[in-house]
């Protein structure tokens, strides 16, 4: 009969658990390896070690602990002050904490690295609970400088039904208020000791310019980001028994900017509606990356928009400045097709026997981002490195050195307050994102089928 899990090592497992959430990898790794040296040398010790080295397989800590339970002298001092914290008693005061009703006292915050001019910073939001009803997000950098602070009170909020939420996503905005601003170059002066940074007292909630795109099917969402309702009937667009004024207007019109095909360098179809693909009225010759019916583009109370069918290999909208996006989401870079997708839970551990468990180093990932080849084959994977992500044709961590369309530093991709985040660094071809609902269209937004980059004009 095999023993079940001691009831000590598995609250130090969930305990683990609760303290990554919580942003603290290196007290999840000694907790870890107290614990796993703490007990027989067993497969339960041994997991408990395995999952050390999975958040950290350079551990100073994971390393004695491995030694210890192979029986090799060393120095041992680390091991046992890390045994000494995480006591039975420790461990019962964090399980309370951790079954404490939501909110009573601060709740988790974010913690995230960020790339800026070749160097990382560091941002940090936290809640100081309601006793002490404010945010306070710092911005490290050069190893713990702190450069800027943000702090914020949402005193008048506390007695709000739903003042968790609220102040989870205040945190959120200013954890991206921060990082938007860093990126934007507000601190340089700063960050390059020209002028002092300290503690700024906001008032106004959270200014965070994030481009929201329709990327998710039956979405509705206006050009600014703010979404609708569903569409409601335009006059102009009743149908009736025999041309009317409405039918034989053009509302747009998309010029093409790149064809791989030939066809007409002006599409003005006439009407309120027109398909994309052969079956409509922007046929788009010869472009083998476009359905029959790819999409529609309506013009509704003075409004244009795009609506995919989810048909084909679908129409993909330029971006114009930080976009949102989540697993699943598709974009192209140069002639790329990518998607963004969720790093699968490791599988590896220690084999029955029992052994001891090491794998291939491995560094903390949020992401990863795949390419797509033509008929839906997968490409290349590449992991992000922490939370952030860079692709170019010279530079970055996802490198395509023969397309021409993709500049030297084209687009970054990183996780800031469980938020991806895609921008395009001033790349000459732009960044297109796949438009999976309906989408709000403004003058001069750019769309591409397959091949063809189509810019959109209102108006005859």
């Amino acid at each position: 009969m095999v023993p079940g899990p001691t009831p000590a090592r598995a609250s130090a497992a969930r305990v683990a658990k609760w303290l990554m959430d919580k942003a603290r990898p290196d007290d999840a790794v000694a907790l870890l390896a107290a614990w796993a040296t703490n007990g027989p040398n067993d497969a339960e010790g041994q997991e408990l070690l395995a999952e050390a080295l999975r958040i950290d397989p350079s551990a100073n800590l994971a390393k004695l602990a491995f030694e210890r339970m192979e029986g090799v002298a060393s120095e041992q001092g680390p091991l046992d002050e890390a045994i000494a914290r995480w006591s039975a008693e420790e461990l019962k005061k964090l399980e309370r904490e951790m079954v404490r009703p939501s909110f009573l006292r601060a709740q988790v915050g974010f913690n995230n690295n960020v790339k800026y001019k070749a160097q990382t910073f560091h941002i940090q939001t936290e809640d100081s609970g309601l006793d002490k009803p404010h945010i306070i997000t710092h911005l490290f950098a050069d190893g713990g400088r702190v450069i800027k602070s943000h702090k914020r009170s949402y005193a008048e909020h506390v007695k709000r039904d739903d003042v968790a939420p609220f102040v989870r996503q205040l945190m959120k905005g200013q954890q991206l208020e921060m990082a938007l601003s860093l990126r934007e170059g507000r601190f340089d002066e700063i960050i390059e000791g020209r002028a002092m940074g300290g503690m700024e007292l906001l008032d106004y909630p959270p200014k965070v310019d994030v481009q929201k795109l329709a990327t998710q099917k039956k979405s509705r969402v206006l050009a600014d980001g703010e979404t609708e309702g569903p569409a409601t009937p335009d006059p102009a667009a009743a149908s009736s028994s025999g041309p009317s004024m409405e039918s034989q207007r053009v509302y747009f019109k998309l010029s093409v900017v790149r064809s791989m095909g030939g066809g007409p360098a002006v599409y003005q179809p006439k009407g309120t509606e027109a398909i994309i693909g052969s079956a409509g009225g922007i046929v788009l010759p010869n472009e083998p990356f476009c359905h029959p019916r790819e999409a529609a583009i309506r013009y509704r109370n003075g409004r244009l928009w795009l609506h995919d069918f989810e048909a084909g290999n679908g129409v993909f909208l330029r971006i114009r400045g930080a976009v949102e996006l989540g697993p699943g989401d598709e974009f192209i870079v140069g002639d790329q097709l990518l998607r963004i997708e969720r790093n699968p839970v490791p599988k590896d551990g220690p084999d029955p026997g029992p052994t001891y468990f090491y794998s291939s180093p491995k560094w903390v990932s949020s992401f990863r981002v795949v390419q797509i080849f033509i008929g839906g084959g997968l490409g290349a994977c590449v992991l992000a490195r922490g939370t952030t992500l860079q692709i170019g044709s010279a530079y970055g961590d996802f490198v395509f050195p023969s397309d021409p369309l993709v500049s030297e530093q084209h687009c970054l991709i990183e996780e800031q307050a469980g938020t991806i985040l895609l921008t395009d660094l001033g790349s000459r071809t732009g960044v297109f994102v796949r438009i999976k609902g309906e989408q709000e269209l403004i003058a001069q937004d750019e769309l591409l089928v397959g091949r063809t980059r189509l810019l959109v004009e209102l108006g005859g």
